[in-house]
Order: structure tokens, then C-alpha cells, then sequence
């Protein structure tokens, strides 16, 4: 009798709401914070240990913030640890949960010569002891009179656990990639590198880089050539980071990191903008089964046509396999009358399960709305089963983002950005939310 009337109930509470959509959109998103936004070249923006999420962002008065939630019993625990620092979206903390199970928070101010900071906790997953902030200007001294521009944007640290070092990366000396280790849990940090840069220094040149580590021995790097709206043609590129070198797709060898930097074209290639397919940009890498990448990236024909994509490398064949997505809609900042839009190229994003890359949520326009949903692939990207997890939205839900360090057996949790107003970078006004998809 028990089980029928919770069957009968639940039935009732279906037809009441209307849909199973509405259903789950009243029932379990929820709001991490009311004052919150972030980019999505500082990452991993949020990460995970069991049932604990860190993450972090930028508020309205530019403080830079970070959080934990349990995800089993909704409890949120906040700490500032940059007040005021700028009121610019590309700042939000970049986290790495250390072998003790410490954090390591990173992040820099938007195209400054300050540099780059980090704090680590005293304790393990716990904001309330971040420490006091330290502030690196890696490579000033030793990089900038080859590559004559200093400037430090994003920040991106991955443990390795097998050289018991911490890498981290950013768009810093030359405008370029740049990367710095550590070898005492973040205390200090050594050994500057610019990784990608042309023979021909371009001072204006800024490759775009996403990353994926197994946190054991290597880290993957997918880049363009450029910023879309400054590259006409901007091609994708994947490489990865293994054993003091960088290599290849297929496993060659580009260069070892004494002889750094390498050419773009030197690693492999993944997309060529051909007549009207569109310059590209990245939105999320996880690694498959086989160790292999698994790239979400978008093309963009036109401004007002962003196409997502999901490309894999085909380790048998020695190629990359690519399928279109879906049609993503326009760009979602909130342009202004008599304006001409800055970020023609801001597309929703979309974000892959590190741990299950058949798994993939989106942000497309809908309706004239940015609305989140979730994307399951059986066939390795070519086909796609679509479930709706927010609809008829009052705001833009964009940039989605599953924690680095989720298992396929943990309880499936995505964040993204609602916004309420997203005229530019720095003229917001966002929130946090969530979705915990089911608890084990």
C-alpha cells in the first residue's frame, strides 16, 4: 500500500507541475551565492573530494571568494580572500586539492603587471584556513627580455603526482602561455617557461588555452591560435605535457622543456577554419577511458551562429574525430542600445564530466534565453540524448562547469552562472547556481 501511494503521490506532483522539466527546475537547482561570476580560462574553477566542492568567484565589489558546499547536506562555508581586488570576471580562484588533501587557490588580476597569487589552507578542504596571500611575478626577470610583454591573466594549477610537483599555467610573460612548478606543495614556485610562441614574436598574438590532467603524470593543453575576434582564422591545436617534454597527439615528440617555446603548428592539429565554418574557441577538456582527450570547443560562422563541438582523439587511427553538437545561438552579454558588442564570441559554454566524457552539459540560446542542459553521447559524440535542466528561465543561464575530480559513482553536480546583468566582464551582476543530479 505504501509503495502505491507514493507512486499515486508522485504522479500528482507531475501533473501539477506540468512537466518533468519544471519538475526538476523547482526541486534541485539551487543558489551557491547571489553574488558571484567567473571566467572560464581560470580553471579548474571548482573541485572535488567525496562530497565536498570547492569553488570560488569575483563578487560585485571585485572581492575575490571562495566556497565549499557539501553536496549531501547543503552546508556552504565562504571566505574572502581578496577584498576588493577588481571588480573584472577573469579573476575568479583557480584550486588544486594538494596530496594531504590541503588547497591551493590561485588567481591574478585582468592584464596587470601585479602578478600572480596563491593561498594554502592549514587544513584539509577547509576555506576558513586559507593562509595570507602571496603575490609571483614568474619569469619577469628571466623570460621578459626575450618575449618584451608583461602582463598576467588566469591562473591553472594540476598536481602530478608521480614528479610530487605542481604545475601552473597562464596567459603571463609575452602575452603567451607561460608555466611554473612547484616541488613544496606551492610554497614556492620555479622554473618559468613560455611554452607556445611563433619565431617571429608578436607581442599582440595570445593563444587561448584549456587543460585536462590525470593528476598522475600528464597534462593535456588544447589551444588556439588567437582571440577570434583579432585571428581570421582560428585553428585548434592539442598537445600534451609528460616527463620534463611536450608531445604530440600520436605520442611524438615536440620539444623538451629546456628547449621551449614551440610553434603552434609544431603540435597537432585538431581544426582549420575552412571557407564559412568559423574561426573557433574552447570551452572544456576531460580525458576518456584510454587516457585520450576528449575536447568541447565551438566554431563560429557567423557571430550570431556559435556551433558546439566534440572532438576525440582515435588512438588506433591517429586522428581526431570531431562532430558538430548542436547550434548554440549568439553571443549572451547583454549588449547596450547604440552599442556595438565587445565579446561577439562569448558563447553559453559548455562543460564535460572529467571522469565520464559521455556525459556533457551546454548552455544554448533558446527562445532568445541561455538555458542549461544536459547532453549523454553512446556513440562517441555522433548522436546526443538531450534531458532540459533549466527551462523558461527569467535570466541568461551560461558557463556551466562540473568539479575537476568527480567520479562517475559520486553524485553528478554541475554550477553555472545565472545573470541577471552581463553587459561586459566588468559590468555584472550574477549568482552561482546548482544542480546535484542524484545522490548514490
Amino acid at each position: 500500500m505504501n509503495t502505491i501511494r507514493k507512486f499515486l503521490i508522485a504522479i500528482f506532483i507531475l501533473l501539477m507541475a506540468g512537466s518533468t522539466e519544471e519538475l526538476l527546475a523547482q526541486k534541485q537547482v539551487h543558489t551557491l551565492t547571489d553574488d558571484g561570476t567567473w571566467c572560464w580560462f581560470s580553471d579548474p574553477r571548482a573541485v572535488r573530494s567525496g562530497d565536498v566542492v570547492v569553488t570560488g568567484w569575483v563578487k560585485k565589489d571585485g572581492s575575490v571568494e571562495a566556497a565549499s558546499l557539501n553536496v549531501k547536506n547543503g552546508k556552504v562555508k565562504t571566505e574572502v580572500l581578496f577584498p576588493q581586488m577588481e571588480v573584472d570576471d577573469h579573476n575568479n580562484p583557480a584550486f588544486a586539492i594538494l596530496p594531504d588533501e590541503r588547497l591551493l587557490a590561485m588567481y591574478t588580476w585582468h592584464s596587470s603587471k601585479k602578478g600572480v597569487v596563491f593561498h594554502t589552507s592549514t587544513k584539509p578542504l577547509d576555506v576558513k584556513s586559507f593562509g595570507e596571500r602571496t603575490i609571483i611575478t614568474p619569469g619577469k626577470q628571466t623570460l621578459l627580455p626575450k618575449f618584451p610583454k608583461e602582463t598576467f591573466t588566469y591562473a591553472n594549477p594540476y598536481v602530478l603526482d608521480q614528479e610530487d610537483a605542481i604545475y601552473s599555467f597562464g596567459r603571463w610573460i609575452g602575452y603567451k602561455p607561460n608555466m611554473v612548478k612547484s616541488t613544496d606543495d606551492g610554497e614556492t614556485w620555479h622554473s618559468p617557461k613560455v611554452i607556445i610562441s611563433p619565431k617571429e614574436f608578436d607581442s599582440n598574438n595570445r593563444p587561448y588555452v584549456k587543460y585536462a590532467s590525470d593528476n598522475v603524470k600528464r597534462i593535456h593543453l588544447v589551444f588556439t591560435t588567437g582571440h577570434p575576434l583579432i585571428e581570421p582564422e582560428n585553428a585548434v591545436y592539442h598537445c600534451y605535457y609528460e616527463a620534463d617534454a611536450f608531445w604530440r597527439s600520436d605520442g611524438s615528440k615536440i620539444c623538451s622543456v629546456e628547449d621551449l617555446p614551440f610553434e603552434p603548428k609544431e603540435a597537432t592539429l585538431v581544426y582549420h577554419p575552412k571557407g564559412d565554418s568559423g574561426r573557433a574557441w574552447l570551452a572544456d577538456m576531460a580525458i576518456d577511458e584510454h587516457g585520450q582527450p576528449v575536447i568541447l570547443y565551438t566554431r563560429h560562422p557567423t557571430e550570431i551562429d556559435h556551433r558546439y563541438r566534440y572532438a576525440w582523439f582515435d588512438d588506433v587511427k591517429k586522428q581526431w574525430r570531431d562532430y558538430e553538437i548542436c547550434k548554440a545561438g549568439k553571443w549572451f552579454p547583454q549588449t547596450q542600445p547604440n552599442t556595438q558588442e565587445r565579446e561577439l564570441h562569448y558563447h553559453g559554454n559548455l562543460t564535460i564530466h572529467p571522469d565520464n566524457p559521455k556525459l556533457i552539459y551546454v548552455s544554448r540560446q533558446i527562445e532568445g534565453r541561455f538555458e542549461i542542459e544536459k547532453r549523454t553521447t553512446n556513440d562517441r559524440g555522433k548522436t546526443w540524448f538531450v534531458e532540459p535542466i533549466t527551462t523558461h528561465s527569467e535570466y541568461d543561464q551560461v558557463r556551466p562547469y562540473i568539479p575537476r575530480n568527480s567520479k562517475k559513482e559520486d553524485a553528478t553536480m554541475v554550477l553555472w552562472m545565472e545573470n541577471k546583468k552581463y553587459i561586459h566582464y566588468t559590468d555584472y551582476d550574477t549568482r552561482i547556481k546548482y544542480i546535484v543530479e542524484h545522490i548514490p
